[in-house]
């Protein structure tokens, strides 16, 4: 099958290209986003290949079905970013990676959460200068700390079992709960009892209409002082402008994120050499209690072949027009 996979780097190629000596799949590789500005270089193609921040609204499909795609195969296992009643409409099949590798996502989360409480980028920068003082590197022990999980589904899963470890209390908060996490002693509260109780709050949930924004204003103002917010889901769950007031007052005392939701201009991309223009984005920089990384909690050998694997078995699937357990349909965001 003839595929323009768009928004892609070195390690993409190398993985796609290595895994479709088994498929036999026809890739053409840009580097480009797949954008209104770019959605021409498709043209022609039955299939398109795209990430987390590549934009697929209604003018994009539009042009891509009137192009002969049928097939949009998404590389990451969220799906905000494509319009699906729109998709549906056209007749355009759209397929996702729902499972690469939670592992990856959960250790990331704890590494963040490990480097901003015992403050391990600042302290290497400290020694490499020479600097060895203990002075504002003072941190606090996990055993015991009240640990809450927003959304506890694959990756919430292996958080839990992660912290379970470090002997944390597990607060979870999931409209489906898990057994499995239930064994391991999570108790399940509502959203709001947990924003209260919990010193660190992590989020593992879809970007869907009701979880934009979780964290807002409100949801801060119930929160402990001092608490620490960690976000490797989707930068649009948090209010950014919320959050660096809550920053300034102290409220939140340790952010980390591995998403922002203006990221789709910025992550991926060096920018060491250039002005960064997203002032927002710029202040959340300049807090010594901020960790932030590019979109790189996925980044595994492991996720990266998952990824490329059940990728390139998509497109096979609907090449051979056989089921694929891995489509989008409208009933999956209607719950």
């Amino acid at each position: 099958m003839n595929v323009a996979v768009f928004s892609t780097k070195s390690f993409d190629r190398m993985f796609l290209q290595e895994h479709n000596s088994s498929y036999g799949h026809s890739l053409v590789f840009f580097e480009d986003r797949l954008t209104e500005h770019s959605v021409s270089l498709a043209a022609g193609f039955e299939a398109v290949c795209v990430f987390a921040n590549d934009r697929l609204n209604r003018q994009i499909l539009t042009t891509l079905s009137d192009n002969g795609t049928r097939l949009i195969a998404l590389r990451c296992a969220g799906f905000n970013n494509v319009d699906l009643p729109a998709a549906d409409e056209l007749g355009l099949t759209v397929v996702r990676v729902p499972e690469y590798s939670p592992h990856a996502v959960a250790e990331h989360t704890v590494a963040l959460i490990m480097a901003l409480n015992r403050k391990v980028c600042r302290a290497n920068s400290r020694v490499r200068e020479g600097n060895f003082s203990l002075e504002g590197l003072l941190g606090f022990e996990l055993c015991g700390r009240t640990v809450g999980i927003v959304g506890t589904g694959r990756i919430g899963k292996v958080v839990a079992k992660i912290l379970k470890g470090f002997e944390c209390a597990l607060l979870a908060s999931d409209p489906f709960p898990s057994p499995e996490c239930e064994s391991l002693g999570v108790s399940y509260v509502s959203f709001e009892r947990l924003s209260a109780q919990s010193d660190i709050i992590t989020l593992h949930c879809p970007l869907m209409p009701h979880t934009y924004h979780l964290i807002n204003d409100e949801v801060i103002s119930r929160m402990k002082a001092g608490v620490m917010l960690i976000n490797t889901s989707r930068g649009a769950l948090i209010d950014t402008k919320a959050v660096i007031e809550a920053l300034k007052s102290g409220k939140i005392g340790y952010l980390g994120l591995d998403v922002y939701e203006e990221e789709a201009d910025v992550f991926f991309e060096d920018l060491s050499d250039k002005i960064i223009h997203d002032d927002v984005l710029a202040r959340l920089l300049t807090f010594p209690n901020v960790i932030v990384t590019g979109h790189q909690a996925f980044f595994t050998q492991t996720a990266l072949e998952n990824i490329a694997k059940t990728t390139l078995s998509n497109i096979t699937d609907f090449e051979k027009s056989q089921p694929c357990p891995n489509q989008i349909t409208l009933e999956l965001i209607r719950g």
